[in-house]
């Protein structure tokens, strides 16, 4: 059944007119409410419809536009599915937004809203979402889009799931397997636990089923060895068992592959050939069982963040978010340029468009600078140049167009970019600065970066006063982040990379609307100032 295409009424009801009087905060309910034929136009209804079509028998079909108010509202209000469909029955707000004021029952279940963001997700019409925001205002400010200033910025999202040790990571996937396989049995967890060597798993708490001095190594790698081989047993019995189904199997065997992921990555052999724990941490260490895309990392050197990081680009100009991207905590921020970049693709959009891009450290080493076409300006707070007592780097006087590096004392050497030069230690003994410069008993050496080129040139600009005051402009991009942290929290509410991605991206939605109510009221002002019989 092909979905239906929504036509809200647009002028207000003397009903509807009543409950947006009565609406002093939340003010995005009306903004929605007088523009949501603008955001689901025709076309863009029609464009959506092929994402969702309702195949459920004997219900009624409900507008694919509908739903994506409610994922909108989602957001905006911070509320689960259950608490979506309590407030469309309950909250006249949301009754005012959808078109259904006073009703009864909700149009529509919550498996169809589930349904529905699965959807959204696996075809992108979540970017769609914030797309057609930037479409709108285009055509409310007449913005040409060719010519781009954005700041992009980044802060820490913590993982919605429990973050475990190595013990609990292994108990915690053993476990998972033994529940399915006693679901399959329909038996408790208990006795298919004991039938297969792994009852130690089956308490409230493993380590206290373990109950050892946990400050004790020789204990600890004792019970290490005692929980692997449960998993040994586990995973022997289940590759003997032949009356398990396929989906029962595939399941299974994915706890069983979780927890030799954590075995590779956290254990080692002992001298005597028994199992301990490794030192250090893996690269890739898994951090999780339920969710297997958050990981251990640092926003700063003081900031520690378990989970993901959240990306926002923000147009300076229209003051609204451009695309969006998580990344795990681990990834460097530089990572996610190669994503969000796909979504100004989208935009029919590419780096030539960008004539200014206002990034923080972090992004210096992503391909966007290091492929950066000219005329496009980084503007980025340079890092320190500090050599205590001694002449820093800016003492030596770089010649781009020979390649030629000048000391204090006119010593010039050749240089290239990601080398480093060595002053000839018979020159640095003869020279009569050697005291202001180095300490070092054989030369003084400079290293110079591999794009030190534009290294010089931020250092340069943030000594100028109009320099100074285009890196204060990257403070909006922070704001934004800050916002978003509003409404999203510091937690992420879903679990994987994807969900997440599709959470901000709402948000951005959310963030985007906000900011065409402002247009929309700065434009009514104007148009009042200039014709006030029209007020």
């Amino acid at each position: 059944m092909r979905p239906l295409i929504w036509n809200p009424p647009i002028s207000l009801s003397t009903k509807e007119e009543k409950v947006v009087k009565r609406i002093r905060k939340a003010k995005l309910f009306v903004f929605l409410r007088q523009i949501r034929h603008e955001l689901f136009d025709s076309d863009f209804q029609t464009e959506l419809a092929t994402v969702f079509k309702d195949s459920s028998v004997g219900l009624c079909p409900i507008a694919p536009a509908q739903l994506a108010l409610v994922v909108i509202l989602q957001a905006y209000t911070g509320v689960s599915d259950e608490e979506a469909m309590e407030a469309i029955e309950m909250n006249r707000r949301w009754q005012l937004v959808l078109d259904c004021l006073d009703c009864e029952q909700s149009p529509f279940g919550k498996g169809t809203l589930v349904r529905f963001r699965a959807l959204l997700m696996s075809k992108s019409f979540d970017r769609r979402l914030v797309e057609k925001t930037i479409e709108m205002a285009h055509v409310s400010k007449g913005y040409n889009s060719k010519s781009l200033r954005v700041a992009l910025d980044s802060s820490p999202l913590w993982g919605a799931a429990r973050v475990e040790d190595t013990y609990n990571l292994l108990g915690h996937a053993l476990r998972k397997a033994l529940e399915v396989i006693a679901q399959n049995y329909q038996q408790d967890l208990a006795t298919v636990a004991a039938t297969m060597g792994a009852d130690i798993i089956t308490g409230t708490s493993l380590k206290a089923a373990l109950d050892l001095d946990w400050d004790d190594p020789e204990a600890r790698n004792v019970e290490l060895s005692t929980i692997l081989q449960a998993l040994n047993s586990v995973e022997s019995c289940v590759t003997q068992k032949t009356d398990l189904d396929d989906l029962t199997t595939k399941r299974v065997n994915k706890s069983i592959q979780d927890a030799r992921q954590i075995e590779a990555q956290d254990v080692e052999e002992a001298v005597d050939g028994s199992p301990k724990l490794r030192k250090g941490v893996a690269k890739e260490r898994r951090i999780s069982i339920e969710d297997q895309d958050m990981r251990h990392g640092r926003k700063s050197r003081s900031q520690k963040v378990d989970g993901y990081k959240r990306h926002v680009l923000k147009d300076l100009e229209l003051q609204m978010i451009r695309a969006v991207g998580v990344t795990r905590a681990n990834e460097p921020e530089a990572s996610v340029t190669t994503e969000i970049e796909s979504d100004l693709n989208a935009q029919q959009l590419t780096l030539e468009n960008i004539k200014e891009l206002q990034i923080d450290r972090a992004y210096l080493v992503s391909h966007w600078v290091k492929q950066r076409i000219p005329g496009m300006t980084i503007v980025c707070k340079a890092w320190k140049v500090q050599n205590g007592k001694f002449f820093d780097k800016k003492a030596f006087v770089l010649d781009w167009e020979n390649h030629l590096i000048r000391c204090p004392n006119e010593v010039t050497l050749p240089f290239t970019e990601g080398s480093v030069v060595h002053f000839s230690k018979h020159e640095c003994d003869s020279c009569p600065k050697r005291s202001q410069c180095t300490q070092s008993k054989l030369d003084r050496s400079i290293s110079i970066h591999p794009d030190e080129s534009l290294l010089v040139e931020l250092r340069e600009r943030q000594t100028t006063e109009s320099g100074r005051a285009k890196l204060r402009e990257r403070v909006s991009v922070e704001h934004t982040l800050a916002h978003i942290g509003q409404w999203q929290g510091d937690k992420a509410r879903y679990i994987g990379l994807r969900k997440n991605l599709f959470d901000l991206r709402r948000m951005a939605v959310v963030h985007n609307l906000h900011v065409l109510a402002r247009i929309s009221d700065t434009t009514q002002e104007m148009a009042s100032f200039n014709n006030p019989q029209s007020v």
